[in-house]
Protein backbone atom coordinates (compact mmCIF):
# COMPACT_ATOMS: atom_id res chain seq x y z
CA UNK A 1 0.00 0.00 0.00
CA UNK A 2 1.36 3.42 -1.01
CA UNK A 3 2.74 5.58 1.78
CA UNK A 4 2.80 8.71 -0.38
CA UNK A 5 -0.05 11.17 -0.03
CA UNK A 6 -1.94 11.69 -3.28
CA UNK A 7 -3.74 14.96 -3.94
CA UNK A 8 -5.40 16.84 -6.77
CA UNK A 9 -3.39 19.68 -8.34
CA UNK A 10 -5.84 22.22 -6.92
CA UNK A 11 -5.35 21.19 -3.29
CA UNK A 12 -1.56 20.72 -3.18
CA UNK A 13 0.38 21.92 -0.13
CA UNK A 14 4.16 22.20 0.42
CA UNK A 15 5.84 18.96 1.53
CA UNK A 16 9.44 17.71 1.76
CA UNK A 17 8.99 16.04 -1.66
CA UNK A 18 6.26 16.95 -4.17
CA UNK A 19 6.02 14.70 -7.22
CA UNK A 20 3.94 16.40 -9.93
CA UNK A 21 2.92 13.72 -12.41
CA UNK A 22 0.75 13.98 -15.50
CA UNK A 23 0.64 15.20 -19.08
CA UNK A 24 -1.34 18.44 -18.60
CA UNK A 25 1.26 21.19 -18.35
CA UNK A 26 -1.29 23.81 -17.36
CA UNK A 27 -2.36 21.91 -14.22
CA UNK A 28 1.25 21.06 -13.38
CA UNK A 29 2.16 24.73 -13.68
CA UNK A 30 -0.74 25.74 -11.45
CA UNK A 31 0.35 23.23 -8.81
CA UNK A 32 3.98 24.33 -8.82
CA UNK A 33 3.03 28.02 -8.77
CA UNK A 34 0.70 27.37 -5.82
CA UNK A 35 3.49 25.70 -3.84
CA UNK A 36 5.84 28.60 -4.54
CA UNK A 37 3.25 31.21 -3.54
CA UNK A 38 2.35 29.36 -0.34
CA UNK A 39 5.99 29.13 0.70
CA UNK A 40 6.67 32.80 -0.11
CA UNK A 41 3.56 33.88 1.80
CA UNK A 42 4.93 32.05 4.83
CA UNK A 43 8.46 33.46 4.42
CA UNK A 44 9.34 36.11 1.76
CA UNK A 45 13.03 35.17 2.01
CA UNK A 46 12.35 31.86 0.24
CA UNK A 47 15.36 30.77 -1.83
CA UNK A 48 14.30 29.30 -5.20
CA UNK A 49 16.39 27.03 -7.43
CA UNK A 50 15.35 25.37 -10.70
CA UNK A 51 17.23 22.73 -12.69
CA UNK A 52 16.54 20.54 -15.71
CA UNK A 53 16.63 16.82 -14.97
CA UNK A 54 18.44 16.17 -18.26
CA UNK A 55 21.31 18.45 -17.16
CA UNK A 56 21.65 17.13 -13.61
CA UNK A 57 25.15 16.28 -12.38
CA UNK A 58 26.05 14.06 -9.43
CA UNK A 59 25.66 15.69 -6.01
CA UNK A 60 23.69 18.69 -7.25
CA UNK A 61 20.58 17.94 -5.19
CA UNK A 62 22.68 17.98 -2.00
CA UNK A 63 24.37 21.28 -2.94
CA UNK A 64 21.01 22.95 -3.55
CA UNK A 65 19.36 21.61 -0.38
CA UNK A 66 22.28 22.05 2.01
CA UNK A 67 21.63 24.20 5.14
CA UNK A 68 21.58 27.90 4.28
CA UNK A 69 23.91 30.37 5.98
CA UNK A 70 20.96 32.51 7.14
CA UNK A 71 18.47 29.68 7.53
CA UNK A 72 16.13 30.72 4.67
CA UNK A 73 13.59 28.13 3.53
CA UNK A 74 14.35 26.71 0.08
CA UNK A 75 12.40 25.45 -2.88
CA UNK A 76 14.10 23.25 -5.48
CA UNK A 77 12.18 22.55 -8.69
CA UNK A 78 13.46 19.73 -10.90
CA UNK A 79 11.76 19.88 -14.29
CA UNK A 80 11.60 17.29 -17.06
CA UNK A 81 12.11 14.24 -14.85
CA UNK A 82 11.06 12.03 -17.79
CA UNK A 83 14.50 12.92 -19.21
CA UNK A 84 16.49 12.55 -16.00
CA UNK A 85 20.13 11.47 -15.85
CA UNK A 86 21.37 8.31 -14.14
CA UNK A 87 23.07 10.53 -11.56
CA UNK A 88 19.73 12.06 -10.59
CA UNK A 89 18.16 8.63 -10.19
CA UNK A 90 20.95 7.59 -7.85
CA UNK A 91 20.97 10.78 -5.78
CA UNK A 92 17.20 11.18 -5.57
CA UNK A 93 16.66 7.59 -4.44
CA UNK A 94 18.88 8.37 -1.46
CA UNK A 95 17.64 11.92 -0.81
CA UNK A 96 13.91 11.14 -0.64
CA UNK A 97 14.47 8.85 2.34
CA UNK A 98 16.13 11.64 4.38
CA UNK A 99 15.03 14.99 2.92
CA UNK A 100 16.57 18.19 4.28
CA UNK A 101 14.68 20.27 6.82
CA UNK A 102 13.02 23.50 5.64
CA UNK A 103 13.37 22.41 2.01
CA UNK A 104 10.66 21.55 -0.53
CA UNK A 105 11.81 19.59 -3.57
CA UNK A 106 9.37 19.52 -6.48
CA UNK A 107 9.94 16.87 -9.14
CA UNK A 108 7.98 17.42 -12.34
CA UNK A 109 7.41 14.30 -14.47
CA UNK A 110 5.38 14.37 -17.68
CA UNK A 111 4.45 10.66 -17.37
CA UNK A 112 4.82 10.26 -21.15
CA UNK A 113 7.77 7.88 -20.71
CA UNK A 114 8.87 5.16 -18.30
CA UNK A 115 12.38 6.62 -18.04
CA UNK A 116 13.37 6.59 -14.37
CA UNK A 117 10.67 4.08 -13.43
CA UNK A 118 12.62 2.97 -10.37
CA UNK A 119 12.60 6.50 -8.99
CA UNK A 120 8.94 7.07 -9.94
CA UNK A 121 7.90 3.91 -8.10
CA UNK A 122 9.97 4.91 -5.07
CA UNK A 123 8.39 8.37 -4.97
CA UNK A 124 4.89 6.90 -5.03
CA UNK A 125 5.65 4.75 -1.98
CA UNK A 126 7.67 7.27 0.01
CA UNK A 127 6.28 8.63 3.28
CA UNK A 128 7.81 12.08 2.69
CA UNK A 129 6.24 12.48 -0.74
CA UNK A 130 3.05 14.13 -1.90
CA UNK A 131 1.99 12.95 -5.35
CA UNK A 132 0.10 15.56 -7.39
CA UNK A 133 -1.97 14.38 -10.34
CA UNK A 134 -2.03 16.73 -13.34
CA UNK A 135 -3.82 14.73 -16.02
CA UNK A 136 -5.46 16.09 -19.18
CA UNK A 137 -9.21 16.51 -19.24
CA UNK A 138 -10.34 14.00 -21.86
CA UNK A 139 -14.12 14.31 -21.69
CA UNK A 140 -16.58 17.19 -21.68
CA UNK A 141 -17.96 16.29 -18.21
CA UNK A 142 -14.44 16.69 -16.81
CA UNK A 143 -14.07 20.08 -18.49
CA UNK A 144 -17.45 21.17 -17.20
CA UNK A 145 -16.46 20.11 -13.69
CA UNK A 146 -13.23 22.11 -14.06
CA UNK A 147 -15.16 25.25 -15.03
CA UNK A 148 -17.57 24.80 -12.11
CA UNK A 149 -14.64 24.32 -9.71
CA UNK A 150 -12.96 27.52 -10.95
CA UNK A 151 -16.09 29.55 -10.22
CA UNK A 152 -16.76 27.80 -6.90
CA UNK A 153 -13.20 28.50 -5.76
CA UNK A 154 -13.72 32.18 -6.59
CA UNK A 155 -17.08 32.29 -4.79
CA UNK A 156 -18.93 33.03 -8.04
CA UNK A 157 -22.01 31.49 -9.66
CA UNK A 158 -22.32 30.25 -13.25
CA UNK A 159 -25.27 28.61 -14.99
CA UNK A 160 -25.10 25.17 -16.59
CA UNK A 161 -25.82 26.71 -19.99
CA UNK A 162 -22.91 29.11 -19.55
CA UNK A 163 -20.61 26.23 -18.63
CA UNK A 164 -21.65 24.35 -21.76
CA UNK A 165 -21.01 27.43 -23.91
CA UNK A 166 -17.53 27.87 -22.45
CA UNK A 167 -16.59 24.22 -22.91
CA UNK A 168 -17.76 24.27 -26.53
CA UNK A 169 -15.87 27.49 -27.25
CA UNK A 170 -12.58 26.42 -25.65
CA UNK A 171 -12.75 22.65 -26.03
CA UNK A 172 -9.20 22.11 -27.26
CA UNK A 173 -7.08 24.11 -24.80
CA UNK A 174 -7.56 23.99 -21.03
CA UNK A 175 -5.28 27.01 -20.56
CA UNK A 176 -7.55 29.10 -22.79
CA UNK A 177 -10.59 27.72 -20.98
CA UNK A 178 -9.08 28.72 -17.63
CA UNK A 179 -8.22 32.20 -18.93
CA UNK A 180 -11.82 32.63 -20.10
CA UNK A 181 -13.06 31.58 -16.65
CA UNK A 182 -10.71 34.07 -14.99
CA UNK A 183 -11.98 36.89 -17.17
CA UNK A 184 -15.64 36.04 -16.51
CA UNK A 185 -15.01 35.77 -12.78
CA UNK A 186 -14.12 39.47 -12.83
CA UNK A 187 -17.55 40.31 -14.33
CA UNK A 188 -19.84 42.15 -11.91
CA UNK A 189 -22.96 40.10 -12.69
CA UNK A 190 -24.44 38.13 -9.77
CA UNK A 191 -24.34 34.94 -11.84
CA UNK A 192 -22.62 34.25 -15.17
CA UNK A 193 -25.20 33.27 -17.77
CA UNK A 194 -24.97 31.96 -21.33
CA UNK A 195 -25.81 35.48 -22.55
CA UNK A 196 -22.82 36.92 -20.67
CA UNK A 197 -20.52 34.25 -22.09
CA UNK A 198 -21.89 35.10 -25.53
CA UNK A 199 -21.17 38.81 -25.00
CA UNK A 200 -17.51 38.02 -24.21
CA UNK A 201 -16.86 35.18 -26.62
CA UNK A 202 -19.83 35.29 -28.99
CA UNK A 203 -17.66 35.34 -32.10
CA UNK A 204 -15.89 32.21 -31.00
CA UNK A 205 -18.98 30.42 -29.68
CA UNK A 206 -21.28 31.24 -32.58
CA UNK A 207 -18.82 30.30 -35.33
CA UNK A 208 -17.54 27.08 -33.86
CA UNK A 209 -18.11 23.93 -35.88
CA UNK A 210 -19.95 22.48 -32.89
CA UNK A 211 -22.39 25.38 -33.03
CA UNK A 212 -22.86 24.59 -36.71
CA UNK A 213 -23.76 21.00 -35.83
CA UNK A 214 -26.26 22.12 -33.19
CA UNK A 215 -27.89 24.52 -35.63
CA UNK A 216 -28.22 21.79 -38.26
CA UNK A 217 -29.75 19.44 -35.72
CA UNK A 218 -32.25 22.15 -34.80
CA UNK A 219 -33.37 22.25 -38.45
CA UNK A 220 -32.29 25.89 -38.93
CA UNK A 221 -30.94 25.50 -42.45
CA UNK A 222 -30.50 29.20 -43.30
CA UNK A 223 -28.71 29.98 -40.04
CA UNK A 224 -26.53 26.89 -40.41
CA UNK A 225 -25.45 27.91 -43.91
CA UNK A 226 -24.56 31.38 -42.63
CA UNK A 227 -22.39 29.88 -39.88
CA UNK A 228 -20.74 27.54 -42.38
CA UNK A 229 -19.85 30.42 -44.71
CA UNK A 230 -18.43 32.43 -41.82
CA UNK A 231 -16.31 29.47 -40.74
CA UNK A 232 -14.93 29.05 -44.25
CA UNK A 233 -14.25 32.78 -44.62
CA UNK A 234 -12.26 32.80 -41.40
CA UNK A 235 -10.06 29.93 -42.57
CA UNK A 236 -11.63 26.93 -40.85
CA UNK A 237 -10.51 23.56 -42.22
CA UNK A 238 -13.33 21.85 -44.20
CA UNK A 239 -12.20 18.47 -42.83
CA UNK A 240 -12.53 19.77 -39.26
CA UNK A 241 -15.97 21.20 -40.02
CA UNK A 242 -17.16 17.91 -41.48
CA UNK A 243 -15.72 16.04 -38.50
CA UNK A 244 -17.92 18.06 -36.13
CA UNK A 245 -21.00 17.31 -38.26
CA UNK A 246 -20.14 13.61 -38.36
CA UNK A 247 -19.86 13.64 -34.57
CA UNK A 248 -23.35 15.09 -34.19
CA UNK A 249 -24.90 12.52 -36.54
CA UNK A 250 -22.95 9.69 -34.90
CA UNK A 251 -24.47 10.60 -31.52
CA UNK A 252 -27.97 10.33 -32.99
CA UNK A 253 -27.05 7.01 -34.61
CA UNK A 254 -25.95 5.66 -31.23
CA UNK A 255 -29.45 6.23 -29.88
CA UNK A 256 -30.95 4.26 -32.75
CA UNK A 257 -28.47 1.39 -32.53
CA UNK A 258 -28.19 0.97 -28.76
CA UNK A 259 -30.28 -1.68 -27.03
CA UNK A 260 -30.98 0.62 -24.09
CA UNK A 261 -30.93 4.32 -23.26
CA UNK A 262 -28.10 3.73 -20.79
CA UNK A 263 -25.95 2.12 -23.46
CA UNK A 264 -26.67 4.94 -25.93
CA UNK A 265 -25.71 7.63 -23.42
CA UNK A 266 -22.60 5.93 -22.01
CA UNK A 267 -19.76 8.40 -21.65
CA UNK A 268 -21.99 11.46 -22.20
CA UNK A 269 -22.65 14.20 -19.69
CA UNK A 270 -26.31 14.15 -18.51
CA UNK A 271 -27.11 17.43 -20.28
CA UNK A 272 -25.59 16.12 -23.53
CA UNK A 273 -27.41 12.78 -23.28
CA UNK A 274 -30.73 14.61 -22.90
CA UNK A 275 -29.93 16.87 -25.84
CA UNK A 276 -29.00 13.94 -28.11
CA UNK A 277 -32.16 12.11 -27.10
CA UNK A 278 -34.26 15.11 -28.10
CA UNK A 279 -32.40 15.38 -31.40
CA UNK A 280 -32.86 11.67 -32.14
CA UNK A 281 -36.61 11.88 -31.56
CA UNK A 282 -36.88 14.21 -34.55
CA UNK A 283 -35.15 11.79 -36.93
CA UNK A 284 -36.40 8.77 -38.85
CA UNK A 285 -34.31 5.68 -39.45
CA UNK A 286 -34.61 6.24 -43.21
CA UNK A 287 -33.46 9.85 -42.95
CA UNK A 288 -30.54 8.85 -40.76
CA UNK A 289 -29.42 6.19 -43.24
CA UNK A 290 -29.51 8.68 -46.12
CA UNK A 291 -27.55 11.21 -44.09
CA UNK A 292 -24.83 8.71 -43.16
CA UNK A 293 -24.43 7.80 -46.86
CA UNK A 294 -24.25 11.49 -47.76
CA UNK A 295 -21.63 12.10 -45.06
CA UNK A 296 -19.41 9.40 -46.56
CA UNK A 297 -19.71 11.05 -49.98
CA UNK A 298 -18.96 14.47 -48.48
CA UNK A 299 -15.90 13.07 -46.69
CA UNK A 300 -14.50 11.98 -50.05
CA UNK A 301 -15.32 15.36 -51.57
CA UNK A 302 -13.58 17.50 -48.93
CA UNK A 303 -10.50 15.27 -48.99
CA UNK A 304 -9.81 15.87 -52.67
CA UNK A 305 -12.51 13.88 -54.40
CA UNK A 306 -14.32 16.99 -55.65
CA UNK A 307 -13.34 20.27 -57.27
CA UNK A 308 -15.85 22.09 -55.08
CA UNK A 309 -15.63 20.96 -51.43
CA UNK A 310 -17.53 24.08 -50.35
CA UNK A 311 -20.58 23.00 -52.34
CA UNK A 312 -20.30 19.53 -50.78
CA UNK A 313 -20.30 21.05 -47.28
CA UNK A 314 -23.26 23.28 -48.08
CA UNK A 315 -25.14 20.25 -49.41
CA UNK A 316 -24.52 18.15 -46.31
CA UNK A 317 -25.60 21.06 -44.10
CA UNK A 318 -28.90 21.15 -45.98
CA UNK A 319 -29.29 17.37 -45.70
CA UNK A 320 -28.67 17.32 -41.93
CA UNK A 321 -30.92 20.36 -41.39
CA UNK A 322 -33.73 18.53 -43.21
CA UNK A 323 -32.91 15.30 -41.30
CA UNK A 324 -32.08 13.33 -44.45
CA UNK A 325 -35.43 13.86 -46.10
CA UNK A 326 -34.21 16.35 -48.72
Amino acid sequence: MSKAKQVDWRSVRPAPIVFVSGNEEYFAGRAIRSIREQLRAKDPTLELSEIEASEYIAGQIYDLTAPSLFGEPRLLIIRGAERLTDALITDALTYINEPSADVTVVIRHNSSTVRGKKLVDALKTNEHTTVVLAEKLAKDPEKSAFVQAEFTAAGRKISNAAIRALVEAFNDDVAELAAACEQLIQDSAESITEEIVDSYYGGRVETTAFKLGDTCMAGLEGEALAILRHLLQTGADPVMILGALVGKVRQVARVFQAESAAAAQAGMAPWLAEKVRRDANRWSEEGLARTITALAETDSAVKGGSRDPVFALENIVRIISQRGLI
